[in-house]
């Protein structure tokens, strides 16, 4: 008799997940047209049968109910459903007659996070953001990871040219402001984080964390030291010092093509441990251990993520960073952090875009655009303030910017205010209820899949293709058709030229040949587990794609910003301090609504130590009112050692009680936004990116309902 999984009604589909920067490979048993198992695919060479509760609930994500099927068209307070051809024309017309009115620049565009997930989108956006001629682009990297990117560019050239830690063959891991356990890794590609780090530790390694936060990953650390959001970059100055001052500094062949390098010692020599101890809450005596530790390491890490990222000082983070990396030779070499060589080469293929910085300014403020983007803290602002250029129509891509970027809502209350807006989405969610039109994609399980972005951070090198698991329904557009119908509608009503690009498939195909492996699609498709590249491998200097060829150690925006740090080192604030937190079972703001992954406790309480609390008169459980630069909200009281004196935490991506909104489970645990909270002027002035981290906050008692 037959197994039901050998029922000739079943079929086996092999598949990467697109939900997170892991991209584990999973099995996906289908039967009549739904899933009905997934499990982790043990014969991927990256996730080697690891799986998470998110790729888990694919299922659930492709049969939600409340996912749109089809375009929707807003009249007042009403959707109805609109047809592809006369949706595209309505966007068209609508941004073509703002366009006249109002000039290029009175249109933007926003893409969020998931563009990255979607090799189609990132293969057909392009077109359709050249198309609208504007230079008001904004994007999910300043929320982000635009230090990161930003210090690539000015130190290695390119702004994908970003270090991964070598974490298999690590012997040291020092990490900041990072919870690649919940993440599943950031900007370090590495499915079962949990066991590759059991495995340094097993082999004699340790790993040490700093976090204001004893984070889910601080937990499992041979050592974790509570750190003062946003004083990061003092203790990595003063991690330097004493590198520098006893003489462990030791760049080994990196020497011989660094530039900057030996005006570093100087550049940090004011930070020593002692002085900095005020400022960042680590002992001296502790600095000092880490630094000489990390420089006698056979091979070690220096590895900050989202807590670096997301303060006033990130893209200074990330340099002294690369410089401590540098300094103790553990770049470009095994067990240290290295550089990826991708079978889709986004460094050195074909069109590559090594990056700019200040090309052009937001109106408002006058802030710069790095790589094409201007900071989407300035997004409300371009949109509320009267005067020539002011943006009057939007175009949002797989993004919901009202939870995910600073003071929401202002920016909610801003884009109520635009002629016409629409969004490439498939909810009804608190950004894309203010549009007047949304083009829903079909399932990502009906079209084929590629991880373009997420080889280039992966701790090691490999390749995966995967084709759909279902037909797409004849009444659906996949992500890029949508994208290719808006371009060709918008150069039809201009009456201009447009060449139509080719589908994904044959792009990537296209990039897989030109690129360092020599693959193509048929390669990869005779391999639906995926294909391993190997480790990663030195290629300094030869990957370099700076003008001189050689690392820049001092860029000149970077040391400047310096003196701003010394100034805040000097003046240390007493001012409650919020950070974010994200969990295992979301990605963001936009996996809330379904249903197994909001099982359990109550994800969005506000953290607090019990020093604060007892100094504050609140109880664990009570219901407080948490006060920001950004507004107010009200959530409940979670008192807990696991979080320093003088910072509470709240969830990132909740909030999703605002009326009009169609995510019935999401509803069930709306939260609230932590971005109601934020500030769009707290900025890290040198990359633009939202400095969320060390938010300042005042937290008091709700009043009892009596009764």
């Amino acid at each position: 008799m037959q197994s039901r999984q050998e029922s000739l009604s079943m079929s086996l589909h092999h598949r990467a997940c697109h939900l997170c920067e892991a991209i584990c490979g999973l099995s996906i048993v289908v039967e009549e047209g739904d899933v009905v198992a997934i499990r982790g695919d043990r014969e991927d060479p990256l996730s080697r049968g690891h799986i998470c509760p998110k790729g888990a609930a694919l299922g659930e994500l492709h049969r939600d109910p409340d996912r749109l099927r089809q375009p929707l068209r807003r009249r007042g307070d009403r959707w109805e459903p609109i047809g592809w051809r006369d949706a595209f024309e309505l966007a068209a017309e609508s941004f073509a007659a703002i366009q006249r009115r109002h000039g290029d620049n009175a249109l933007a565009v926003y893409a969020g996070n998931p563009n990255v997930h979607n090799y189609g989108l990132l293969t057909h956006g392009p077109a359709l953001i050249k198309s609208l001629k504007t230079r008001n682009r904004f994007s999910a990297t300043s929320v982000d990871q635009l230090p990161h990117q930003l210090t690539a560019y000015w130190m290695f050239g390119h702004q994908f040219l970003v270090p991964v830690p070598d974490i298999d063959r690590a012997d040291f891991f020092l990490m900041l402001g990072a919870n690649p356990l919940a993440s599943n890794g950031s900007l370090m590609t590495a499915p079962d984080v949990r066991r590759r780090l059991r495995a340094l530790q097993k082999r004699g390694g340790r790993l040490v964390a700093l976090d204001p936060r004893r984070t889910e990953t601080a937990r499992i650390a041979d050592e974790h030291y509570f750190i003062r959001p946003g004083s990061d970059a003092a203790l990595l100055a003063a991690i330097l010092q004493v590198i520098f001052t006893e003489g462990l500094a030791n760049p080994g062949r990196l020497a011989g093509f660094l530039d900057g390098f030996g005006a570093v010692p100087e550049l940090v020599a004011g930070f020593s441990p002692e002085s900095v101890a005020d400022f960042t809450g680590v002992a001296p005596e502790t600095v000092r251990s880490l630094a000489r530790r990390f420089a006698a390491a056979k091979a070690a890490v220096c590895y900050g993520r989202m807590g670096l990222s997301t303060q006033p000082f990130g893209a200074t983070c990330q340099w002294l960073i690369q410089v401590i990396n540098i300094a103790t030779g553990n770049l470009d070499r095994p067990g240290g952090v290295m550089f990826t060589t991708p079978a889709f080469d986004l460094v050195g293929g074909p069109g590559s875009r090594p990056g700019h910085h200040g090309v052009w300014r937001s109106r408002v403020r006058s802030l710069p655009e790095t790589g094409g983007e201007l900071p989407v803290a300035a997004l409300a602002e371009e949109i509320d303030t009267p005067g020539e250029g002011r943006i009057r129509g939007l175009a949002t891509i797989a993004g919901n910017p009202a939870l995910s970027t600073p003071n929401g809502a202002r920016l909610e209350r801003a884009l109520g205010q635009l002629d016409f807006m629409v969004s490439v989405d498939p909810y009804l969610n608190e950004t894309t209820r203010h549009a007047h039109l949304i083009l829903p994609p079909a399932s990502a399980l009906a079209h084929d899949h590629y991880d373009i972005v997420f080889h280039v951070f992966a701790v090691r090198n490999t390749a995966r293709y995967n084709p759909p698991l279902f037909k797409k329904p004849a009444d659906a557009r996949y992500d890029w058709e949508i994208l290719a119908g808006l371009t060709k509608a918008i150069h039809r009503r201009r009456g201009s030229e447009h060449e139509p690009l080719p589908p994904p498939r044959a792009i990537l195909d296209a990039m897989l040949r030109d690129g360092p492996h020599g693959l193509s699609l048929a390669r990869l498709q005779d391999h639906p587990h995926g294909l391993d590249l190997g480790p990663l491998k030195s290629c300094l200097p030869r990957r370099l794609h700076t003008e001189t060829g050689r690392i820049q150690c001092a860029p000149e925006p970077l040391v400047r910003d310096l003196d701003r740090l010394a100034v805040a080192v000097a003046h240390p604030s007493g001012a409650l301090s919020l950070i974010g937190r994200r969990h295992l079972r979301a990605n963001n703001s936009w996996m809330h609504n379904l249903p197994s992954l909001v099982r359990g406790k109550d994800r969005c309480r506000l953290m607090m130590s019990p020093v604060d609390a007892e100094r504050l008169g609140l109880a664990d459980g009570s219901r407080v009112r948490v006060r920001g630069p950004g507004g107010a909200v009200e959530t409940a009281l979670a008192v807990t050692d696991e979080i320093m004196p003088g910072v509470v935490s709240l969830s990132h991506g909740y909030g999703h009680h605002r009326p009009g909104v169609r995510l019935r489970v999401a509803a069930r645990h709306a939260g609230v936004s932590v971005n109601d909270l934020t500030d769009e002027n707290r900025l890290d002035p040198v990359s633009g990116n939202a400095a969320f981290s060390g938010t300042p906050v005042t937290v008091e008692a709700l009043p009892v309902a009596a009764g």
